[in-house]
């Protein structure tokens, strides 16, 4: 018996590729801020923790809680309600209601409240009226609701972010089989059987992923909350840094957010892996509305009216009535400034996130299975993050090395700089890329596994580089996806306004900053123009989504 050789060749290690290496870079960079949160809240340079959970810490958690709380529950109502009515109903003004109901996607919270304040509030349109038609000449006469409380907030967060969940919720009961629900209507179901037995429990994961959206940026509202005076964890960390001038303090606050952010998103994740349902393999049957006659149409079209009225014809309502009242301020340099700032700013950082999420997504895709697998999820963190705990990790390390460039550039030009990062809008930019990479990264990973994988690798077959068949194959064809996302994080930059205020240079505004300035000050009429503009961005936004959703 001849003996065989038996050794096997040493497996070369493969090394990764530049594509791989960008991916793993810009990863680095989108965690980098959290981070650095993490280290400067487990090495304070004063350890206040003890005095914050014995004082502070526990009417900011209870309070973010009964937040999240009243905004949750509100929002799956309305949001789910909303769209089950104008997906299985017919009834006056369903159609344009569809529509409607997702607008309030291009109002700001904080803008709601300040509307919400200006039309109830004792000197408000609303009580105004009321005492010069019944007499009454104090508060003492009548009893009227406390307007700037923590209900009020929950109200006006949950008629800012119910789309969240109006718009998933409808997606997932239109795609449901209309069979099902006239197999359950045969089986003597009414109404409310059917919605409970079959749409709901089939559209929870859709739910689900809605509500957890809305929690999060309740969270991280900032605008909203203080002008309502309610303290909650985002204020906490405004408070303890830039009043008590404590960062090591304002840190842990932020700790305990992200500890928020991360146990929801863990628990909607658990709870959509145990909700799973599979459509049939045959072709479906669409879901045939239902006409809805008499007073319960009317019902119908009162119950999908009112989110839409409190979410967006109020706020646009008293912002416009303002900015007719007010037409100097329209003209104020200010404005322009802001105007251009804001431009420039969410403009650069549009561009500079979605191209950053497509060689994020490529340079993972061409790593293999087992990069993308451990890193996607976590990237996705920025997103999850408050913009204040984005700012704080962003800040403080971004001023050591500002000063160290300085030095640097002072010791070899003889010429001071000045600060060139958190001196500028860089830092701003620089957190509006970290805050929505998330959002890019997952419209640019769908749009790259809407493509078929033969058509690149037929590219390489014939000799293309990865460079050119991104330019040539996958670019063309992501062409909607990647122009829809671009719009997106644009809207939300401009929107954006805890991580702004914490990292704008001296002097330095966007609309969103001057809008929460001049409505603190009670200048409402200053303000109007720009609230505004923010809102006209947003509803183009909004108006080119429902666009896209018609042509489905």
């Amino acid at each position: 018996m001849t003996e065989q050789n038996t050794q096997v060749a040493p497996r070369r290690l493969r090394l990764p590729d530049g594509w791989t290496l960008g991916a793993v870079l810009i990863a680095a960079i989108v965690l980098a801020p959290i981070l650095s949160v993490i280290w400067i809240a487990f090495h304070p340079t004063e350890n206040i923790w003890p005095h914050l959970l014995a004082t502070v810490m526990p009417r900011y958690m209870g309070m973010t809680l009964l937040l999240m709380a009243g905004v949750g529950v509100i929002t799956a109502a309305v949001g789910t309600g909303a769209a089950w009515l104008v997906t299985l109903y017919r009834f006056p003004g369903s159609g344009w209601l569809s529509y409607a109901l997702l607008f309030p996607l291009a109002v700001p919270a904080y803008v709601g409240a300040y509307a919400l304040v200006d039309f109830f509030d004792y000197s408000g349109a609303l009580q105004v009226t009321l005492r010069a038609l019944t007499g009454w000449k104090t508060a003492a006469d009548y009893w009227f609701p406390e307007i700037r409380s923590p209900w009020a907030a929950i109200v006006v967060l949950s008629a800012a972010l119910y789309p969240y969940i109006y718009l998933l919720a409808r997606q997932a009961f239109r795609e449901q089989s209309g069979g099902s629900y006239e197999v359950a209507r045969a089986l003597g179901s009414g109404p409310w059987a059917v919605f409970w037995r079959v749409g709901l429990p089939l559209a929870r994961p859709s739910i689900a992923a809605g509500v957890a959206l809305a929690l999060m940026e309740t969270v991280a509202d900032y605008g909203t909350v203080t002008h309502f005076s309610v303290q909650t964890l985002t204020t906490g960390i405004f408070t303890t840094w830039l009043t008590a001038g404590n960062a090591g303090g304002a840190a842990q606050i932020a700790g305990v957010a992200m500890g928020v952010i991360v146990l929801l998103l863990a628990v909607e994740r658990i709870g959509r892996r145990r909700a799973r349902f599979h459509g049939s393999a045959r072709q479906i049957r669409p879901v045939a509305a239902q006409p809805l006659r008499g007073w319960r149409g009317w019902l119908a079209s009162l119950l999908c009216f009112l989110p839409f009225g409190m979410g967006f014809v109020l706020p646009v309502a008293v912002m416009a009535a303002h900015g007719m009242r007010n037409p100097q301020a329209w003209i104020e340099p200010g404005l322009l400034r802001a105007l251009v700032n804001t431009l420039v700013a969410g403009g650069a950082a549009a561009a500079i996130t979605v191209a950053a999420a497509v060689l994020f997504i490529y340079g993972l895709r061409m790593a293999g299975r087992g990069l993308p697998r451990w890193i996607l999820p976590v990237t996705a963190l920025g997103y999850a993050a408050p913009g204040a705990v984005l700012a704080l990790g962003l800040l403080i390390p971004l001023a050591a090395l500002d000063h160290r460039l300085a030095d640097g550039i002072l010791a070899l030009t003889g010429h001071d700089p000045g600060l060139l990062l958190t001196g500028s809008a860089a830092a701003i930019v620089l957190a509006y890329v970290v805050r929505f990479f998330g959002i890019a990264q997952g419209a640019v990973d769908a749009a790259f596994g809407r493509i078929s994988p033969n058509l690149p690798l037929a590219a390489r077959a014939l000799g293309r580089p990865a460079g050119a068949v991104l330019r040539e194959v996958y670019l063309p064809m992501m062409r909607g996806s990647v122009g829809m996302a671009l719009l997106i994080v644009f809207v939300d930059c401009v929107k954006e306004l805890p991580a702004t205020l914490l990292l704008r240079p001296f002097n330095y505004n966007t609309l969103a900053t001057r809008t929460q300035e001049l409505a603190s000050l009670e200048k409402l009429g200053q303000a109007a123009p720009a609230a505004l503009l923010v809102m006209g961005v947003g509803l183009v936004a909004v108006a080119l989504m429902a666009r896209m959703e018609g042509r489905r």
